[in-house]
């Protein structure tokens, strides 16, 4: 399986990234061994995932999220809960 995931991180910025293994790769941002990003900004928690069929599709909605606003980001998070 192949995810794109978007963290919430101490601060309330938000991270998107992409994984073929969601529990480990949170795990691994939360020992403060993922992303640069998320390391000065731990602990990070899960808000949104999504499955996508290959890694060539997670790496494109991977940028395609990272391109959105924090305002976009959220629409997504708030339409995810409703479904």
């Amino acid at each position: 399986m192949h995810y794109v995931y978007i963290l919430e991180c101490a601060d309330s910025s938000l991270y998107a990234g992409y994984t073929n293994d969601l529990d480990k790769r949170l795990k691994v941002h939360n020992q403060g061994k993922g992303a640069k990003y998320t390391r000065a900004r731990l602990p990070v928690k899960l808000v949104y995932s999504e499955t996508v069929e290959s890694k060539s599709a997670g790496l494109k909605r991977e940028y395609q999220i990272k391109q959105m606003t924090r305002k976009q980001k959220e629409k997504l998070l708030f339409l995810s809960m409703e479904t």
